[in-house]
């Protein structure tokens, strides 16, 4: 993996301007700051001598101007800091997603989701301290260190000498004091929120099991000391600040001390006018502003890096599936072979599938049976282009890999056991088939479908929220919401997933029918259990422990007397009335 310092570097590039100009406007605040300060203590000691007013008119003019203008600087900086910010958010959250997507499923398979979101969310967001707490005070801290100097240095260049001393000691070495101290404790911080985010969301997702196996308390007892360890690392980061925050305080108490005794002196020797006395130690501690964000910006450098790391450790990796530089053009009617398929998961994995061979033709019917663990919904995903794998597979005579990924899956339309629905509307849930559908051809996919009279009957209609992962739909209503998407996307290859497991029998009713009207001029392959359905199918393939044991039509396997009649028999024993 590259330097994760240089490639954030590379990140923020584009935001460049807007990053100098926030930092020119916090130099310019606190230099106001540094005016307003010393044309103030100037005025008091000056007013102190009872001159006239028209003596003092400079410097009062003086204090209201930096006083004005710290707040409309400090204003600014803000403004324009955050936009930046806050541009450099979203850039990274739309680069990690587009970095994400072509590892998905299967690099991502292995990774648990609360980790996954603890990278999308909380290190992403961790990574806007890199502008406002790491890059931007160092530029701040420098420039206006050589105003303090300039300004110091017109009385005595010793006084000059002495402040740039002790401002180094308090921006670089007290930073790297609290670097040394912390690098191990932010990164830990990173690790352990991460872990405590998976284990939180595990516990949501899976609340009803841990309560109906009554594993709550050790749950809680693993969450419970997960946050005990966060407790922890965050008072020793409390402690650290506290630390930064006394010594500080002290450096800029030395400094003040150091700049008199050096400037008493003077004034005794008649060399510098005692007026200036304190504006002298206003500087000083003014100036000293500019430094105080330093030590925190280098634990905040800690945590970013850490965050990076983790971020960077998942967007290098290798997609499994690569586009071809010269990709292939699909035809709207695709004819599918497969020749000698081998796959596993794994270089040194069992074969999931194992020599599968089949030819469909464009508009027929495949159908696809065996027990759980056969490879059925694999071959789903090799011909949805998921993973690599030996052998062909060929789609009017070209191999997959002859086509861009994205044009092997518009072709395609699935309809799966499991439907993902999105915390959205009825509406948005469609349209993820084809966004540019108009408000008619979603209506009439909801009306082939068989759920747009029920849609209809709801208050909000088509804005109905369906809540996270469709819990306010039944399972029925979620499965004719996925037929409603492929029925929308119209793709000429249909493969079906055990779409009707786990409904009840009426409500399978309803689905098969919807099927049978979705399957009508498509290419179908169709996994399932039901075994009535595939009377009609072209081809059966019989699949057990990854290897094809048998094929033909329906009624040829009934009557061979092999597996398939096998499930045929149970099948209709279990479903015979009593």
């Amino acid at each position: 993996m590259n330097d994760p310092f240089r490639q954030l570097l590379r990140r923020t590039a584009p935001l460049l301007h807007g990053m100098i100009l926030a930092a020119l406007l916090g130099v310019a605040t606190i230099a106001s700051g540094i005016g307003l300060m010393a044309t103030s203590a100037y005025l008091i000691a000056r007013a102190a001598l009872h001159p006239s007013i028209a003596d003092l008119q400079v410097a009062i003019v003086g204090v209201r101007f930096f006083g004005i203008a710290r707040g409309l600087f400090r204003y600014a900086e803000r403004y324009v800091s955050h936009e930046v910010t806050f541009r450099l958010l979203a850039r990274l959250r739309v680069w990690f997603y587009q970095a994400l997507e072509p590892l998905a499923p299967a690099r991502l398979i292995q990774r648990r989701s609360g980790d996954l979101l603890a990278r999308i969310v909380a290190d992403i967001e961790t990574l806007e301290n890199i502008y406002l707490r790491v890059l931007a005070p160092p530029l701040v801290a420098l420039l206006v260190s050589a105003l303090a100097a300039l300004l110091l240095g017109r009385f005595d260049s010793r006084l000059a000498f002495v402040l740039l001393s002790l401002l180094a000691a308090a921006g670089l070495g007290l930073p790297l004091l609290i670097r040394a101290l912390s690098r191990s404790v932010g990164a830990q911080m990173v690790a352990v929120r991460a872990e405590l985010n998976s284990r939180v969301l595990d516990g949501i997702q899976g609340i009803a099991d841990l309560l109906a196996f009554g594993y709550e308390p050790h749950y809680l007892a693993q969450v419970r000391h997960t946050s005990q360890r966060w407790e922890h690392l965050q008072r020793s980061m409390a402690r650290l600040s506290g630390l930064h925050g006394a010594l500080m305080g002290l450096l800029m108490s030395l400094a003040v001390w150091a700049v008199l005794s050096l400037a008493i002196p003077l004034v005794s020797a008649r060399r510098m006018d005692g007026l200036y006395l304190a504006m002298i130690a206003t500087i000083v501690l003014s100036s000293f502003e500019a430094v105080l964000p330093l030590p925190q910006a280098l634990q905040w450098l800690e945590n970013s890096l850490e965050s990076a790391r983790r971020l960077f450790q998942l967007v290098d990796e290798r997609p499994a599936v690569l586009d071809p530089e010269q990709p292939a053009h699909l035809v709207s009617t695709p004819h599918l072979r497969v020749e000698g398929l081998r796959f596993a998961y794994t270089p040194d994995g069992p074969l999931v599938l194992d020599d599968i061979r089949f030819d469909l033709p464009a508009g027929k019917h495949l159908g696809i049976v065996g027990p759980s663990g056969a490879g059925k919904t694999t071959l789903i995903h090799l011909l949805l282009r998921f993973w690599e794998y030996e052998g062909s597979i060929l789609l009017n005579g070209k191999e997959l890999s002859a086509y861009r990924q994205e044009e092997v899956r518009r072709h395609m339309a699935v309809v799966s056991q499991r439907t993902h629905l999105f915390n959205a509307t009825i509406r948005e849930n469609l349209l993820l088939a084809r966004p540019e559908a108009i408000e008619a051809e979603m209506i009439e996919a909801a009306r082939q479908a068989q759920i747009h009279d029920w849609v209809q009957s709801l208050p909000q209609a088509y804005e109905t929220p369906v809540g996270e992962l469709g819990v306010r739909l039944s399972a029925g209503q979620r499965q004719q919401i996925a037929i409603a998407r492929a029925f929308l996307k119209g793709a000429p290859i249909l493969l079906l997933d055990e779409p009707t497991v786990h409904l009840d029998p009426l409500t399978e009713v309803q689905i098969v029918h919807a099927l049978q009207a979705l399957m009508q001029g498509r290419t179908v392959v169709n996994i399932t259990h039901r075994l009535n359905s595939l009377e009609s199918a072209d081809e059966v393939l019989v699949l057990n422990a990854g290897r094809i044991i048998e094929r033909g039509r329906h009624a040829d396997l009934i009557q061979q007397g092999g597996f398939y009649q096998r499930l045929w028999t149970l099948q209709n024993d279990i479903l015979r009335p009593a």
